[in-house]
């Protein structure tokens, strides 16, 4: 069946979020209790609807499955190396509930794009508060089920463009919003005519990885087709990482592959 021929029930339906929860049964039950809300995959439809009437790259359930994936890779490879989260080192909880918060606020952090885009980050707030206790009602009772809502809502606040997160969790969501840019992933303005420096840039991004690094917690390879991918990588992700937690733990290393073209960058390090 196609997506024209889909009912609006089926299109919004057909969302649903897979992450490895390795044995973590708190992060299991959030993620059964958002799968298991309509209301929630309605949201993400209407985000992802708004986006695209933009010309946005995509921002429907498949960039929260994308983000909430990366924010969870990062979570334990920085937990591996001994970096702390703040629910852990502030409330003396354990990692697995620091996966609960980053994963709620991953899941939930675009939700007030359904509104609108110009702060939608203020507008995700709203709805997340709202949506966060039903969601958290059967894994936590007080007060730590307040305590992770809110440390979720940082995480969700911080990844606007000036955010200012305190804590680990909430720099974690906000770079891992930033590391959805691998090829194919912000075709759409490019396609549509639209060649400025943030369609091209985005469009040379090849592929992203994300693995354990040497000096640092974590290492971010990024290749690109072209140097106007720089802006992206500098501008984007740059933006998103300088002044947090994480800066000090996460090296990024951007590359531009083949010989196309003259490589007048041919490594690029934030």
């Amino acid at each position: 069946m196609s997506e024209d021929e889909q009912t609006l029930r089926e299109r919004v339906l057909e969302a649903e979020i897979k992450v490895p929860t390795r044995g973590n049964r708190k992060l299991s039950q959030l993620i059964e209790a958002v799968n298991s809300s309509e209301r929630i995959k309605s949201t993400w439809y209407m985000a992802g609807l708004n986006a695209n009437r933009l010309g946005m790259s995509d921002h429907s359930w498949v960039h929260i499955q994308i983000v909430t994936n990366i924010a969870l890779r990062l979570t334990r490879l920085l937990a591996k190396r001994g970096v702390e989260a703040g629910i852990v080192t502030d409330h003396g909880m354990t990692e697995r509930d620091a996966e609960v918060v980053i994963a709620a606020g991953a899941m939930l952090h675009d939700l007030g794009l359904s509104i609108n885009r110009k702060d939608h980050e203020t507008y995700s707030l709203f709805l997340a508060a709202d949506l966060l206790p039903g969601l958290l009602e059967d894994i936590y009772e007080e007060p730590e089920r307040t305590v992770i809502a809110s440390e979720a809502m940082h995480a969700i606040i911080s990844h606007r463009s000036k955010g200012e997160p305190l804590t680990i969790e909430g720099a974690i969501v906000r770079v891992a919003d930033a590391l959805d840019m691998a090829k194919g992933r912000a075709r759409l303005p490019f396609e549509a005519g639209e060649t400025n420096i943030h369609s091209l840039s985005a469009y040379a991004i090849e592929e992203v990885k994300i693995s354990p690094g040497r000096d640092t917690a974590v290492r971010v390879e990024i290749e690109m087709s072209n140097s106007a991918g720089i802006f992206q990588v500098d501008e984007g992700l740059g933006t998103k990482l300088r002044g947090t937690p994480l800066e000090s733990h996460i090296e990024v290393v951007a590359r531009i592959e083949g010989e196309h073209e003259k490589r007048l960058v041919p490594v690029f390090r934030l």
